[in-house]
């Protein structure tokens, strides 16, 4: 995993890239090769969110929105991850009670916060858990690349300001594998956010037949509210940390500074103290991510944990309709499987 993405990776002609390429090449063709590896079904509709790239695009919440619009037809889904960072080999059902990221990833807590959660390597086995427990459906947070698990339905995600940085793939650029057969593997292409890139994306994907969504992260507008009169010192160890200051600072919100940490960081008490100590003294206001804020919960950050602000946020679809025509579409092809 990627602590942080090298500055190389958003540059198009940079040496290091041009440099690493060659690897990239192979690392992209055995990837490739591995995506086409014999995969298992189970008796319900798989939804993959992917996304081609390493680092933050927007996977998490709209595995959350995804969740959200099954249960409101009346679904009882089940989120499926291999739970990165955790100890946990699975299948396992997460307890948020009693579950910490330590056992099961950061991304783990979140979703199960929202709908039944099951963490496991083996992903294949983790559906079949799911189902086990009565799943109507399995909505995967990643494993797009991964072939063990059939799936109906694979949603790619794709940052719009980000888009796929210099093209080139892993350790070259940011992809995992070239980005055009990966299109034509997945159903559908979100683009999260207007940013320069987005109407590059979703003509590149419109050219390989793929339906193309659009969307926007939007933070909580009542956590907003309470950060409108401060300035705030956020942190966050995640794909790209600046996107959290950018959230903030589209929504009005004053940013005094941002702390970047690894993605999945291990947070320690010698981590967050001299944060709060920074904010404290500039009388600012610390704030990090609920992907962040879930690493947090344990005993050892109990007397620091009403510092800091957690800012939840959701992908909402600039048409949302689209959504429901793909979950038709899983439901369609899983009912003829069986």
């Amino acid at each position: 995993m990627i602590g942080q993405a090298p500055a190389f990776w958003s540059r198009r002609n940079s040496l290091m890239g041009w440099v690493l390429s060659p690897i990239g090449a192979l690392v992209g063709a055995v990837t490739l090769k591995r995506m086409a590896g014999p995969s298992t079904g189970v008796p319900v509709p798989v939804i993959c969110i992917g996304n081609p790239t390493v680092g933050g695009s927007g996977k998490t919440p709209t595995a959350l929105m995804v969740l959200a619009r099954l249960q409101e037809q009346g679904a009882r889904p089940f989120a499926l991850l291999r739970g990165h960072g955790g100890r946990l080999a699975g299948p396992v059902l997460v307890d948020p009670q009693t579950h910490t990221a330590a056992d099961v990833g950061d991304e783990a807590l979140l979703l199960a916060q929202a709908a039944p959660t099951v963490v496991s390597r083996d992903r294949p086995a983790g559906a079949a858990h799911a189902v086990a427990l009565g799943a109507s459906h399995v909505v995967m947070d990643d494993g797009f690349q991964n072939p063990s698990l059939a799936k109906d339905v694979s949603l790619l995600v794709i940052d719009g300001e980000a888009g796929v940085g210099n093209g080139r793939v892993l350790p070259a650029g940011p992809l995992r594998a070239p980005l055009a057969p990966q299109l034509d593997r997945a159903d559908a292409l979100l683009v999260a956010g207007g940013g320069r890139c987005s109407d590059a994306l979703g003509k590149l994907a419109r050219s390989h037949g793929k339906v193309v969504l659009t969307g926007q992260v939007r933070p909580d507008p009542s956590v907003i509210a309470t950060l409108e009169a401060r300035t705030v010192l956020a942190f966050a160890g995640i794909g790209r940390p600046q996107k959290l200051a950018d959230t903030l600072a589209a929504a009005g919100v004053r940013i005094g500074r941002l702390q970047p940490f690894p993605d999945h960081h291990p947070y320690q008490p010698s981590d967050i103290a001299p944060l709060i100590a920074e904010a404290a003294r500039e009388r600012w206001q610390l704030v990090t991510t609920t992907k962040d804020h879930v690493r947090l919960a344990d005993r050892r950050f109990a007397d620091m944990a009403g510092a800091i602000t957690a800012l939840p946020v959701t992908m909402q679809l600039d048409a949302p309709e689209a959504l429901d025509d793909l979950l038709r579409l899983a439901e369609a092809r899983a009912a003829a499987r069986s």
